[in-house]
């Protein structure tokens, strides 16, 4: 199955495309702003998406996994990258200066509460928001759990993965020097920001396509390249926050803070063979959030345009918008 067929079968279980009725950009502070737009019904039942990266940027396609009749989705592109400006900025960016953004979103959009929808680093800035603002999350819906630890960045940076795709290991870690193989975020963060416009652009390209290439399950490896820009801030925003280990601690891990979930329900949907957030981190957290269901999702990988992650996404919001009165939420 090429891209193609893969894209129109994960299309089959979405909603039709919609415009937004709401674009803007919002001021967050530090010389940074935001795109935000919202879609679906302005009176219908609040939900953010939080796309993932760090460096991603929304898509119309996000758009697409929610009743339109029924929600009112609000998307937006995180500091330094999509629309947002300035383009692939590091400076004052960070997943604390992130938590604010998303609080000053709502505020400035007059939410009281909403559903809270991301996958892969999405589901990461997810968590956290959630555990530092509980009073404001009706729900949580996760896809591809990333909990932001040492562990599952060894796994992807330092040769887990690449145990399973040696050529394209081989691909990634060809461009760095073998006295620098103990550290590959370290090594790709010399070039990403060596101030040299085409050797960050080339090593951008290289992080991107590495990650892209297992998204996945049954691309076999084979991804288009990525645009220099849309590389550039992909791969400097992800090797910045990994830098920093998303800038949490033994008090701001994400495990350690499962009991500010306790009243937060939510569902993970896993890809079971997801190459890049591998389920175990899934399952770590729904063992310690007894509030959460986690959907293991047969012969898929960690790509949210996968078919039966994309359809068992859609069924999730279903069900949440068929309990917007049990969650405390208005309908439209």
């Amino acid at each position: 199955m090429d891209r193609d067929q893969r894209q129109m079968s994960a299309a089959a279980y979405l909603y039709p495309p919609v415009d937004p009725f709401d674009r803007r950009d919002l001021e967050v502070g530090e010389g940074h702003s935001l795109y935000v737009e919202q879609c679906g019904n302005p009176d219908g039942i609040p939900v953010v998406v939080l796309h993932g990266g760090p460096g991603g940027g929304c898509s119309p396609a996000m758009r697409r996994y929610f009743d339109p009749a029924r929600y009112r989705v609000v998307l937006f592109d995180q500091r330094g990258c999509g629309r947002s400006r300035p383009h692939a900025s590091v400076q004052d960016n960070t997943t604390w200066h992130l938590v604010r953004d998303i609080e000053l979103i709502r505020k400035t959009l007059g939410i009281a509460r909403w559903i809270v929808f991301g996958g892969s680093w999405g589901a990461t800035l997810a968590l956290i928001y959630a555990q530092s603002h509980p009073d404001r999350v009706a729900a949580l819906a996760l896809r591809g759990v990333f909990l932001m630890t040492q562990g599952e960045l060894d796994w992807f940076y330092g040769g887990g993965a690449g145990r399973f795709w040696p050529d394209l290991w081989a691909k990634f870690t060809g461009l760095i020097p073998e006295d620098e193989h103990d550290d590959f975020i370290a090594a790709y963060h010399r070039r990403l920001f060596s101030g040299d416009p085409v050797e960050e652009a080339k090593h951008a390209r290289a992080w991107a396509s590495w990650e892209n290439a297992l998204a996945a399950i049954d691309s076999n490896g084979v991804t288009g390249e990525s645009s220099a820009e849309y590389a550039r801030a992909f791969a400097r925003l992800e090797n910045h926050y990994f830098r920093h280990l998303g800038w949490l601690d033994e008090e701001t891990a994400i495990l350690n803070r499962t009991d500010r979930l306790a009243e937060i329900p939510g569902t993970i949907v896993q890809g079971r063979y997801d190459m890049i957030c591998p389920p175990v981190s899934a399952y770590r957290l729904a063992e310690a959030w007894p509030a959460a269901k986690l959907k293991f999702v047969a012969k898929s990988g960690h790509a949210l345009s996968e078919p039966a992650i994309s359809a068992e996404l859609v069924r999730t919001m279903d069900r949440y918008a068929a309990r917007a009165d049990a969650l405390g939420l208005s309908r439209g």
